[in-house]
């Protein structure tokens, strides 16, 4: 897939800039689940936390293209979830320019546009994941303000936010349309911070639980009008569903090269593994997966940021997710198997990418949730 020439130059800027800062840490990243905070400054001083900030607001100004280069560039570095760091801001800031006021607008984004301060979204809950419609954080008007109760799962980044948008019900309506969102500073007496999650994989991200106790927000920071919260989350995520993908697409190609390069040095019977026709094979079958991937997944941005009105790009948008899904799990499991013994050894990095991988299909909405989106889009 061939880019424009200067995605072509932002890709090659990401990608250095990975294998100098990037790369050299991934393994030790991995083995303690620290979160490289020296990379906050790297990557803000490129542009890359805040590329969805306008110009206008100060910032890079990037399209959903420019995040899929950068997402797809970061994770190839062998740690495929710090590649949400490309664009980091995204989940927070399309929610603000589609439904904020100007005010609000002008408050918070020239600060995010310094790149130095990071955002999450607070709306998964131990009883509402895939059901996010049934949380039941609520927020209780209290003259000017609104007072914030409850409990939030998972949430990446939740403890080296600066700002979280919360989503908290605010009326007795039925599903979503009693959600609202609420901007709100992490520092605010009430935002309690839990323990970071133990994952599996994609180490180095941090996911905690967030409590909200007599959470105080003051009316101004209330995202778009009472009850369309839910829809402002919801669309964000439907416009970066394509990011994730490329983030898997990053992760499983650091896998295929590793494989490839380790096949054609390893011997056996005097003749190199990849000079044999049954790992050739296996290797073409993962390029043609990724490729075609990588393909699905650039239309959709293309898309976008040719205008093609959001509604439009749900089905879409949802067909690039989960197929990256399921093709980032099938090359990483077929580069495992390249390296036999050695590719179940945490001494290569295929390990790693194989356990990073699952989270691909989890993460901002699972596989079956994108099929039950394509299915409405495709029957009704």
């Amino acid at each position: 897939m061939r880019l424009d020439a200067e995605h072509e130059m932002f890709r090659d800027a990401v990608a250095e800039m990975v294998a100098d800062r990037v790369a050299p840490i991934a393994a030790e990243v991995d083995e303690s689940d620290r979160f490289p905070e020296e990379l906050i400054e790297v990557f803000g001083d490129m542009g890359l936390l805040q590329l969805a900030v306008p110009e206008d607001y100060g910032g890079p100004g990037g399209d959903l293209t420019s995040t899929c280069i950068a997402r797809e560039e970061i994770a190839k570095g062998g740690l495929t979830g710090l590649g949400q760091l490309g664009g980091q801001c995204g989940v927070f800031v399309q929610p603000l320019l589609n439904f904020g006021t100007e005010q609000q607008k002008q408050r918070f984004l020239p600060e995010i546009a310094k790149g130095r301060s990071l955002t999450c979204l607070a709306m998964s809950e131990p009883d509402a994941g895939s059901d996010p419609a049934a949380m039941r954080t609520r927020a209780v008007r209290d003259g000017s303000s609104w007072v914030i109760n409850g409990q939030k799962s998972y949430i990446t980044w939740g403890s080296v936010a600066k700002y979280a948008l919360v989503m908290a019900r605010t009326n007795d309506q039925p599903r979503g349309a009693g959600i609202s969102a609420f901007i709100v500073d992490t520092a605010t007496p009430g935002f309690v911070v839990g323990a970071q999650d133990r994952k599996m994989g994609q180490h180095g991200v941090p996911n905690v639980s967030l409590f909200f106790e007599d959470l105080r927000v003051p009316e101004e920071n209330m995202l778009g009008e009472e009850g369309k919260g839910f829809r402002a989350a919801l669309r964000s995520l439907h416009i970066n569903r394509p990011t994730i993908g490329a983030m898997g697409i990053g992760g499983a190609q650091a896998a295929l090269d590793y494989a490839i390069a380790y096949c054609e040095r390893r011997e056996v019977k005097g003749r190199p593994v990849a000079a044999f026709q049954g790992p050739r094979w296996m290797i073409a079958e993962a390029a043609t997966q990724l490729e075609a991937t990588r393909c699905l997944v650039y239309e959709v941005a293309r898309q976008f940021d040719a205008g093609v009105p959001h509604e439009e790009l749900v089905t879409i948008s949802s067909m690039a997710k989960a197929f990256a899904a399921d093709v980032c799990m099938a090359v990483t499991t077929t580069c495992v198997q390249l390296l036999g013994g050695a590719g179940y050894m945490r001494d290569h990095p295929v390990e790693r990418l194989f356990r990073d991988a699952k989270l691909i299909a989890i993460l901002e909405g699972t596989t079956e949730i994108q099929k039950e989106i394509i299915a409405r889009g495709v029957i009704g």
